[in-house]
C-alpha cells in the first residue's frame, strides 16, 4: 500500500546551495523529540497502519521545511534522530532515507498551500476512518468530546485514490478550507494544528468521539445532537483553554514514554 517517494518526475530534488538552514538549533530537535513522541503513543493507542500514515510539522524557523516520517517504518519504531526534514519540492535537507510518497504529495502541498497548518497529522485511525465511510455528516455531535470540534470540521467527499502527484495534494489542500479536522471520504482523516501538542490534543480526543458516537450507534437506538446553541457555547469553553490543555496533554505523553519507551526521544 505504501509507495516509496521517486525523483524521476517532478518534484525534482533540489541542489545543494550555499545557503544551508540551521537545523541543530534546541528548537528544532525539541520539536522532532514531540513529534517522536506522538507517533509513538499513537502506536499505543491503535492509531497507526502499518508504515502507511505519516505526522508532519513546519521545521521552527521555517516556512518551506518540514519534520515528517521515513518510508518503511511502523510508528512504533520512530525516534527523533530518525525523523526526515524535507523542503517542498521532495528534497532530503535532513536525515537518512526518504518520505513515502503520499506523505510527500499531502503533507508539501497542505503546508505549501494552508500556511495556517504549521503541523498536519494524518492517519487512517479506526473509528474516525469508519465514520468517514458513512452516509451523512461524520460526527453528529452529541457527546461532549465531540463538541471540542464543533464548526472546525469538514469532509472532503471526493476521494479520488491514491495522492501519487501534486494535483491530488492540491486537491486535498482546497477541500481543507477553514476548518482543522478534514475527514476524507473512504480514505481516513487529517488534522491541523498551530503546534505540535494542539495537532496530537485533537487527534486523540476525535478519535474518542469517534469511538463514543460508533458505540452509540450501535445499539440502534436514535443518538442525539446536542442543541446547537449549547453546542455552540460548549465548544467556546472547551477552546478557551486549548493551547495549554494541549501542552500539558503532550507533556504527559513524554513523561508516559519517558517511563516506558525512552528511545523514543534519541
Amino acid at each position: 500500500m505504501a509507495h516509496p517517494l521517486s525523483h524521476d518526475g517532478s518534484p525534482q530534488a533540489s541542489e545543494a546551495g550555499a545557503n544551508q538552514p540551521d537545523l541543530d538549533s534546541e528548537a528544532v530537535w525539541e520539536a522532532k523529540v514531540d513529534l517522536a513522541a506522538c507517533f509513538r503513543m499513537a502506536a499505543r493507542c491503535g492509531f497507526e497502519e502499518g508504515i502507511c500514515n505519516h505526522f508532519s510539522a513546519l521545521v521552527p524557523g521555517y516556512d518551506d521545511l518540514f519534520i515528517v516520517n521515513p518510508y518503511g517504518y511502523a510508528f512504533s519504531e520512530l525516534t527523533a534522530s530518525k525523523l526526515l526534514v524535507c523542503d517542498f519540492h521532495g528534497a532530503v535537507v535532513s536525515g537518512e532515507g526518504a518520505p513515502e510518497a503520499t506523505a510527500f504529495y499531502i503533507h508539501a502541498r497542505v503546508h505549501k498551500r494552508v500556511p495556517r497548518a504549521r503541523v498536519a497529522f494524518h492517519t487512517h485511525m479506526p473509528y474516525a476512518t469508519a465514520l468517514s465511510m458513512t452516509e451523512g455528516e461524520p460526527l453528529i455531535f452529541a457527546g461532549q468530546t465531540a463538541l471540542k470540534f464543533y464548526g472546525r470540521t469538514t469532509v472532503d467527499r471526493n476521494y479520488n485514490g491514491l495522492a501519487l502527484d501534486e494535483r491530488e495534494g492540491d486537491r486535498i489542500a482546497a477541500a481543507v478550507g477553514d476548518a482543522d479536522i478534514v475527514f476524507m471520504k473512504h480514505h481516513g482523516v487529517m488534522v491541523l494544528g498551530a503546534t505540535i501538542a494542539e495537532a496530537w490534543d485533537d487527534l486523540y480526543y476525535l478519535e474518542r468521539a469517534c469511538e463514543v458516537q460508533t458505540l452509540a450507534l450501535s445499539t440502534g437506538r436514535p443518538v442525539l445532537p446536542v442543541a446547537p446553541e449549547i453546542a455552540e457555547a460548549a465548544y467556546r469553553q472547551m477552546r478557551e483553554g486549548d493551547p495549554e490543555s494541549a501542552r500539558l496533554h503532550l507533556a504527559a505523553v513524554r513523561r508516559t514514554l519517558d517511563r516506558k519507551e525512552p528511545e523514543y526521544k534519541s
